[in-house]
């Protein structure tokens, strides 16, 4: 998992990205696309046609990270090409990685009244 400082957001590029691009072509899409800063410390993920691989571009202050993660099994969930940008949480991306619904996970253990 990434370290991800607090205040850093995570922005997600709707719809998909060709997956050949490197580090200069996804700060590119950063820029011009997503209208950010590719330097600017925040996280900026990118996910394929066939939605079982994903681009995170980071900058850490240090140089430039590019992570990239394909799901054996199943998709990333992504929002529609409608949305544009979408930010999401840490924890949500965290979800996100490991093929979870970040929209809206599910608790699978619930506390029972002490009595």
């Amino acid at each position: 998992m990434i370290p991800v400082p607090s205040g850093v957001r995570v922005w997600l590029a709707t719809g998909h990205v060709d997956m050949r691009k490197g580090f200069p072509g996804l700060s590119l899409m950063v820029q011009e696309t997503l209208k950010r800063d590719p330097n600017s410390g925040h996280l900026f993920c990118f996910r394929g046609r066939r939605g079982d691989l994903l681009k995170i571009i980071w900058h850490d202050g240090q140089g430039a990270c590019l992570y990239t993660k394909r799901l054996e099994r199943g998709r990333f969930l992504w929002p529609s090409v409608a949305d544009g940008a979408v930010t999401i949480s840490p924890a949500q991306l965290g979800y996100l990685l490991s093929g979870i619904d970040w929209r809206n996970p599910q608790k699978t253990w619930r506390p029972t009244s002490v009595g």
